[in-house]
């Protein structure tokens, strides 16, 4: 493996194995992403509503409180009533309580608003809870889904780009920019000529180019059809290629 045409043949099979392993994962990467998405806006409703219940019943809450208070402060007044010693303070005092059950009566009315207002926010969130929870376990199981196939692959998948970058390195910078060029195109950047005619898209390959390409290993030639880098018939890349390097 001392020619570049060489290197680059091999270069061509790892990144096609690296290819490979990366469409295994198929569309889970969109699947978790979709899945995330969908459970963080599921989540943000249950918040907001879960806030507007919070709101609610710190309201209820206090205003319970406050018609009680009312309440005490009427009757306080109503017995006042009885001990005024003039019609002036008589009036002040009616007016007052008049106020006091308007504040009452407006309080009651909102506070039954709110009430039936909870209810039905307390049916709402209970399936926003449901909805977030199934959108959580579904994107939990993807997640799981992933790390078993990245758990399975990763030991491969630095072995292989451990050896491409190896292999890279042994490749001079004009190869390098012709064989990025062509993988831009053919996921099979560099393939076998074959009973003298192109691997990668079965044209006819000139004799003379296949002499060249036999006696000149350190020079790039392409599939004048296809613009596949053309390797020789000789030279043959496998697993076994890639396992003693």
């Amino acid at each position: 493996m001392d020619t570049q045409i060489h290197r680059t043949a091999v270069l061509a099979f790892i990144d096609q194995r690296l290819d490979e392993l990366r469409e295994d994962f198929g569309d889970l990467p969109l699947k978790i992403k979709a899945a995330e998405t969908k459970a963080n806006d599921l989540k943000a409703m249950y918040d907001e509503t879960d806030g507007i219940l919070k709101d609610i019943r710190t309201f209820c809450s206090a205003s319970k409180i406050t018609l009680v208070e009312l309440k005490e402060k009427e009757e306080k007044l109503a017995k006042q009533q009885f001990l005024v010693r003039n019609n002036k303070e008589f009036d002040a005092i009616t007016s007052e309580i008049e106020t006091i059950r308007k504040e009452h009566e407006n309080l009651s009315d909102r506070l039954r608003t709110e009430g039936v207002k909870q209810e039905n926010l307390d049916r709402i969130i209970k399936e926003q809870k449901d909805n977030y929870e199934k959108a959580a376990e579904e994107f939990d199981s993807i997640k799981d889904e992933m790390a078993v196939l990245s758990g399975d692959q990763n030991e491969e998948l630095n072995e292989l780009n451990r050896i491409r970058e190896k292999i890279e390195k042994t490749i001079n910078n004009k190869n390098i920019k012709e064989y990025n060029r062509v993988r831009t195109y053919h996921s099979d950047a560099a393939v076998n000529v074959k009973r003298n005619s192109c691997k990668g898209c079965f044209s006819a390959v000139p004799p003379q180019t296949i002499v060249e390409i036999r006696n000149n290993l350190d020079t790039i030639y392409f599939c004048e059809n296809c613009g596949r880098i053309l390797v020789p018939e000789d030279i043959i890349v496998d697993d076994s290629t890639i396992d003693n390097l």
